[in-house]
């Protein structure tokens, strides 16, 4: 990456790269909205940010580059890629820019970008040939971070499109109220980003233009959705209550259903999907599929990284879990063992099947791994210390350089992020969309013994992997630059 020289005047150069990222916003938006060719930031995508937001994300990439990137160096490579015919497609437009700055002084910037991406050029504008209904059954802590994820996701429509939410009748005569406004104000993740407009003679939140019909029932078996104008919609139970093939059926059974996706690790010979890893396992005639658990989307893919590069020993994964729903707020009784125990008040001691789980993604480390879990007093965001013994004797140094280039250029980069900042707490990474952040800093290697700390998100952070594995189920498949 090529150095860049410190302005001589910090506000003027602010100002500058200001109106740049200012000018940058409605090109991201048109090439959204109307070619659905999405833009990120070194994985972080810039769809619907405000200016802060996108210099925030550009001045992040020091981070992992060791080297500045501005807007004068991705405002020209944008604005080129705005006057291109491309079809449906992701762009980096950070690598994008990175990469036109190793090019030789004076090299055109139209010209070479317009090579650069010459395979997304009058590409087939629509990746489905009609909608994907989607049905969320339950709208709880994921049902509400999936909504708004599909929400946002809308762009031109022609995808994945939210077409209901079940839940049961609430006690108080306005539930649908109430429920829009758990929608609208979090205390974890902040606002909804948007608008939400709640039609009550018909059920229905009208969501960012997204028309989405609340249905009211206790079980499956009392719903027709075709009667909501929802066919072959893929549903995504979010509830917990059904967790096997015999009890997911049911989704199936009612008319309008054509897949289930679970939002909690399956039971029986269920696959369970952690994405980015198995995914290739979901084949077009499955029906019922699972997304795993937060845990075990946050350690699977750095277990696969390193069981590539140094090979696996054993190992022990040991989780720094925020409170969950589940747990009593006050002490109280508990079918499970101190789960009673207040969960503000208290460090609690649980069990997690994280560890054997990852043998289903990952089926060499089968008997490699034992886990546990604390749940401890924060209400999102959780860590995986993971205690590896490696068939390898590498340096720290050279752990976390490798684990810096998987983060930033393999196809795990979706998964794992990287942080080298000796002050990041748990609240910073909020509304990341990695499966888990491997924090560098916390490195500890003693001969093939290593000890590595992984924050993630284990709501939004999950929630993503969900979306991708509801993606790959609908057939909604992106060509992607860069492709490794």
């Amino acid at each position: 990456m090529v150095n860049r020289p410190k302005p001589d005047d910090y506000f003027k150069d602010w100002k500058q790269r200001e109106a740049l990222a200012e000018a940058m916003i409605p090109m991201i938006g048109k090439l959204y909205r109307e070619s659905n060719v999405k833009a990120y930031m070194y994985s972080k995508p810039l769809i619907n940010r405000s200016v802060i937001d996108i210099m925030k994300a550009h001045r992040a990439v020091r981070q992992v580059e060791e080297n500045e990137l501005s807007e004068f160096e991705t405002y020209p490579v944008l604005k080129a890629m705005t006057e291109l015919n491309l079809g449906s497609c992701h762009i980096d437009i950070g690598k994008l820019a990175v990469k036109f700055m190793g090019q030789p002084e004076g090299t055109d910037a139209n010209a070479w970008v317009s090579a650069e991406l010459q395979q997304f050029i009058g590409a087939a504008d629509k990746i489905l040939n009609k909608p994907q209904d989607v049905v969320l059954y339950g709208f709880g802590r994921i049902g509400r971070l999936l909504t708004r994820l599909l929400v946002e996701k809308a762009g031109s429509g022609d995808q994945l499109r939210l077409k209901a939410i079940v839940v049961r009748k609430g006690k108080s005569p306005n539930d649908l109220v109430k429920r829009s406004s758990l929608l609208r104000r979090d205390s974890v993740h902040g606002s909804f980003k948007g608008t939400i407009r709640v039609e009550e003679d018909t059920n229905t939140l009208v969501c960012n233009g997204s028309e989405i019909k609340v249905i009211y029932a206790n079980s499956p078996a009392e719903i027709d959705y075709t009667e909501h104008g929802i066919h072959d919609a893929i549903l995504l139970d979010s509830t917990g209550v059904w967790r096997d093939e015999a009890g997911l059926s049911q989704h199936l059974d009612c008319p309008g259903i054509s897949k289930v996706l679970l939002t909690a690790p399956g039971k029986g010979d269920m696959k369970n999907v952690v994405y980015g890893i198995n995914n290739d396992v979901i084949k077009p005639e499955d029906k019922i599929v699972s997304a795993a658990s937060c845990t075990t989307n946050a350690i699977t893919p750095v277990l696969k990284a390193l069981m590539d590069k140094y090979g696996i020993e054993k190992g022990h994964v040991e989780t720094v879990h925020s409170y969950t729903n589940d747990q009593n707020l006050i002490d109280n009784y508990h079918a499970g063992e101190r789960r009673g125990r207040s969960a503000a008040l208290n460090m609690v001691l649980t069990e997690t099947g994280a560890a054997k789980a990852v043998q289903k993604a990952i089926p060499e480390l089968a008997g490699k791994l034992t886990g546990n879990s604390i749940r401890v007093p924060t209400p999102n965001v959780s860590m995986a210390i993971l205690n590896i013994q490696l068939k390898a004797k590498p340096t720290v140094d050279e752990l976390n350089d490798y684990m810096r280039e998987v983060a930033l250029h393999s196809p795990l980069q979706q998964q794992i992020d990287y942080t080298n900042s000796p002050e990041v707490v748990s609240s910073d990474f909020v509304g990341s969309r990695h499966a888990c952040i491997f924090d560098s800093k916390a490195t500890i290697v003693n001969d093939n013994s290593c000890v590595l700390y992984c924050w993630y998100d284990n709501e939004f952070g999950y929630s993503c992997q969900v979306v991708r594995c509801l993606e790959q189920m609908a057939g909604v498949n992106y060509e992607v630059y860069p492709t490794d």
